[in-house]
């Protein structure tokens, strides 16, 4: 199995070579830290039969519950409720349904019973009737001032450092990594390149509907309601296709939304490694899986051994959770 044999062969690499740099240093030194530094060195050798050319060491990321966290919910639908809010204060006439009503008084429970169509809702009339650019200022802002509901921690701190250190080995061995997210594409590329050091193209993501104007003889990209494309499940591999137009070879994501993406990047030819973040911790962060209302993983959990993917204990792999800590 491919997964085995990066395993042997990266424990006797770290054995060997005491004084190397960690790359990864915020990780255990446990089976998953040596399956990634041993298949990133042997796609990385020249010598190696895995050996994989720069111009193919293509690496993509889920962004909530993989680089960042996604409880109590995402964090684009709490900054796209407290948008609601404002709005509503200088327009209540916007708030046309309970949904709308529930996201402008902050209440989570209730704006979230309504189930997709509510969040939807939400969504469409918060992020719609700007600029692209008026969008992407309004969110840099609110990730400036706002704190995490649970840990006080500003969003931009919300990340995993482990995954951070993952990103930055990758680009050393100069693989170009991607953000592949459910989450909104504008939203995701407000702070992407400032938190990931991934740049705006680099960022695949849904997307809503848009138009070009010229308003006040200034050419715009005009955000609208509705949807145009989901870049969830069966939509990751899609989005993949049509932005990179090849396979990645290294894909990593914590949910069944994420599966096809796996699925699809690993059945390619050559070196190939998926990664899942299983989040275990409930001490330093949140323990989740199966039954969660966000970032639910049963399927991948059940499949991952068979197909040789790589499951990261989030409690048992990492020695810290977040930045600074």
């Amino acid at each position: 199995m491919i997964f085995a044999r990066f395993l042997l062969a990266g424990a006797m690499a770290i054995a060997g070579s005491p004084l190397l740099a960690d790359p990864l240093p915020s990780w255990n030194d446990t089976d998953p830290k040596a399956a990634l530094l041993t298949f990133v060195e042997s796609v990385t050798d020249p010598a190696s039969p895995e050996y994989v050319t720069p111009a193919d060491r293509v690496a993509v990321f889920d962004n909530d519950g993989t680089l960042w966290a996604e409880q109590p919910v995402y964090f684009q639908f709490l900054y796209a409720m407290e948008r609601i809010g404002e709005l509503a204060e200088s327009d209540p006439s916007i708030l046309t349904s309970d949904t709308l009503k529930a996201a402008a008084e902050g209440n989570l429970e209730a704006a979230l019973s309504g189930g997709e169509a509510a969040l939807l809702e939400i969504v469409n009339v918060s992020h719609s009737g700007l600029s692209v650019d008026e969008f992407q200022d309004n969110v840099a802002g609110w990730l400036d001032t706002a704190r995490h509901p649970v840990t006080g921690r500003p969003y931009r701190q919300m990340t995993y450092q482990p995954m951070l250190e993952l990103l930055s080995y990758l680009r050393d061995e100069e693989f170009e990594t991607y953000i592949v997210s459910g989450g909104g594409i504008h939203f995701v590329r407000a702070f992407a390149e400032e938190v990931y050091g991934i740049p705006p193209e680099n960022v695949i993501g849904s997307a809503g509907k848009t138009r070009y104007a010229v308003i006040d003889d200034v050419p715009t990209i005009l955000k609208d309601a509705g949807l145009a494309f989901i870049d969830d499940k069966e939509g990751k591999p899609v989005g993949i296709d049509t932005h990179i137009g090849k396979r990645p070879i290294l894909v990593a994501g914590n949910s069944d939304g994420d599966f096809a993406m796996l699925e699809w990047a690993t059945a390619g030819k050559g070196a190939r490694l998926g990664v899942i973040v299983h989040h275990t911790d409930a001490a330093r962060e949140w323990a989740y899986d199966r039954n969660s209302h966000v970032g639910q993983l049963a399927r991948g959990l059940d499949e991952a051994p068979a197909r040789g993917w790589l499951v990261v204990d989030m409690a048992q792999d990492w020695k810290s959770v977040w930045p600074g800590r």
